[in-house]
């Protein structure tokens, strides 16, 4: 069900839509770790370090495909809380142009530079075929990743998070089972890990369109809506492209990190990433909580509510300080038996660097959440500036810090990268956040 945010309390309408985007999106990242469990526990710590190493450039092909996505929609949003149906539906046809294009840029691209894209991650020569195959796959089915987060981004963008999370339960169930007929009765290997996913994806994404072809006739687009002229594809553009470019560059970041990890060893590489698969999954109620933040600031800014914005992102801040305290817990608490589930024999080396990593990070989750509360806010209200710089300030800070202090402190210092720059970026967002909301109310008056 669509669902308008400009009115009622804004914590009573955030929190509701905010639960199943938090089910939905940690079913999500349940594909890349349900791969990695199968994968580390039925063939071994060499088959979890090969798609470990690789794992930033998955991770920047679902990043492309969320900022991008989300980017783009957050205009569909605005138009729906001004009310303009027409506008929010030549919006989803832009929407969907560009999210073509996108899609064969980045197969283009990655065909091209895969070789010297994995001599820079320096991929173990013991690793490198299962990577490249892992890595390849993926890129070639990345069509049906862009297709489910476009679909989803265009419902939640309109208040309805729900629908995406049943259609991402139905999808995971289907990456689990075909990962496990895959690679243990077909003997598939890494490569049938990727296999598995990018079937699964393209079940989420026609679940979704079909959904949406009954069920919201006012979203359905004709011909008349994909009459796009340029000032329609800088609208769209201009949110999406720093979005995505602000995924691209923190993905970018990671791999710079992951290129420093891969140098310390497979035992190095395969803790690291159970560490990582554990932390991608604790931080999603952050995570969650600024997507709805986005939603939320978009709609009201559509409809000039700045007070009803200023409310949600301070109850919204503390929600999400209460989330990285639980969630920093959690992991400091069961972290061991977590990353315990990853290898059916996990050997002292590879615990030690899963443990270490989650000593230095957990405490920067509070910092790490409020990043997404104020980016995103600002993200809502149009200000596409502030995306790009936040990761320009997070990309610096991230490598810089792998790259400085793995020479003195060695795999320690690579561990003590991402705290740095979640601090550093999360004091940038909430003075960008400040400065440029109060800008905004002063125009808007000065209009009237």
């Amino acid at each position: 069900m669509l669902q308008n945010m400009t009115e009622g309390r804004p914590l009573s309408l955030i929190l509701p839509f905010m639960v199943p985007l938090l089910i939905g999106n940690i079913f999500q990242q349940m594909y890349n770790v349900a791969d990695v469990i199968i994968v580390g526990r039925t063939i071994g710590v060499e088959a979890l370090a090969a798609v470990g190493s690789v794992s930033p450039l998955f991770m920047f092909g679902i990043m492309l495909c969320i900022g991008s996505c989300n980017g783009y929609t957050v205009v569909t949003g605005q138009r729906y809380g001004a009310g303009d149906l027409d506008g929010m539906r030549r919006s989803i046809a832009t929407c969907t142009f560009l999210g073509c294009v996108g899609v064969v840029l980045i197969m283009v691209l990655m065909h091209l530079l895969i070789e010297p894209v994995l001599a820079l991650l320096n991929v173990p020569a013991e690793l490198l075929s299962d990577a490249r195959a892992y890595v390849m796959i993926i890129v070639d089915g990345i069509v049906a990743m862009m297709a489910y987060n476009l679909l989803a981004a265009i419902m939640r963008s309109l208040g309805d998070s729900k629908t995406p999370l049943y259609f991402l339960i139905v999808s995971t169930m289907v990456n689990i089972a075909l990962a496990l007929v895959f690679i243990v009765y077909c003997g598939w290997g890494v490569p049938g890990s990727a296999v598995a996913m990018v079937i699964a994806q393209a079940v989420s994404a026609l679940l979704c369109l079909s959904y949406i072809y009954r069920r919201y006739p006012q979203l359905h687009i004709g011909r008349k809506d994909f009459r796009i002229d340029r000032s329609e594809v800088w609208a769209h553009l201009r949110m999406g492209l720093p979005m995505a470019v602000q995924f691209s560059v923190i993905g970018l970041a990671i791999m710079i990190l992951q290129s420093v990890c891969n140098s310390f060893g497979t035992e190095a590489i395969a803790g690291f990433t159970a560490s990582v698969r554990m932390e991608q999954i604790a931080v999603q109620p952050l995570i969650s909580c600024g997507i709805a933040m986005a939603v939320f600031t978009a709609q009201n800014f559509g409809a000039r509510r700045f007070d009803r914005i200023r409310e949600g992102v301070k109850k919204c801040s503390l929600l999400s300080g209460s989330f990285g305290l639980l969630a920093a817990l959690t992991v400091f608490t069961f972290g061991d038996h977590i990353v315990a589930v990853f290898l059916d024999d996990p050997q002292p080396p590879v615990m030690e660097a899963a443990r270490l990593y989650i000593f230095h990070t957990v405490p920067a989750y509070l910092f790490l959440g409020q990043i997404f509360i104020y980016r995103n806010s600002c993200q809502g209200m149009g200000i596409s500036l502030i995306p790009i710089l936040a990761s320009s300030v997070e990309f610096v800070t991230r490598s810089g810090a792998a790259l400085l202090l793995s020479r003195y402190l060695g795999y320690r210092g690579i561990c003590m990268a991402s705290p740095i720059a979640w601090v550093m970026n999360s004091i940038f967002c909430f003075a960008a956040y400040h400065y440029f909301i109060r800008l905004l109310e002063r125009h808007h008056k000065g209009l009237r």
